[in-house]
């Protein structure tokens, strides 16, 4: 079970990445850190206090470059590949026990996958944005980006919980519809029970 939230874990932060190179690889960084996410053998010099100092100077980089005319569309080339890199690197570290060569299959083509899919995506909307309002639509959808970069990086993180909850309160729906269901068998005249 720890195997598949991990490869959820890394399939969402990669999938991040699309929208934000740095913003999940910061978030990842700083889960490392404080302990909430154990990386891969190999990997743990993300959560180390250089990267973590990197991450941040890089997010920070690239939220304001973003905002610049002309340098998003410059960004937008470069990210491309940098953010499918991004998301093989992200859902490699986070994938343990695996083969390695299971693990770079998956970190492939799901992590780079997701990342390259979602960055395609965000590479259409500006390239629209950028026909038809000149470019003065293009801070709204890097701050869209922007926002969907984050709240994908935490959901991802917390999404152990987030799952036991659903899986939880799905259960207790499902309990409810069956009691329902009983008791309305029960009332109902003319309707047989089950013994």
């Amino acid at each position: 079970m720890e195997t598949v939230l991990c490869i959820c874990l890394g399939i969402g932060l990669s999938a991040a990445c699309g929208f934000r190179v740095f913003v999940p690889l910061l978030a990842l960084s700083v889960a490392a850190h404080s302990g909430h996410v154990h990386l891969a053998a190999g990997f743990q010099w993300i959560a180390s206090d250089a990267a973590l100092i990197a991450f941040g100077i890089a997010t920070a980089l690239e939220i304001g470059a973003y905002y610049i005319p002309w340098v998003d569309h410059a960004l937008d080339v470069i990210a491309t590949p940098v953010a499918v890199v991004a998301g093989v690197l992200v859902t490699a570290s986070l994938v343990t026990d695996m083969s390695p060569l299971l693990k770079w299959t998956l970190a492939v083509i799901a992590g780079g996958g997701a990342a390259g899919l979602v960055q395609g995506g965000t590479i259409l909307l500006r390239g629209a944005s950028s026909v038809t309002t000149a470019g003065f639509g293009n801070p709204l959808v890097a701050t869209a980006e922007l926002a969907g970069a984050a709240v994908i990086s935490v959901l991802s993180l917390l999404a152990p919980v987030f799952i036991a909850v659903v899986v939880l309160l799905g259960l207790a729906w499902i309990a409810r519809k069956l009691w329902l269901r009983s008791q309305t068998r029960v009332t109902a005249p003319g309707h047989p029970t089950l013994s």
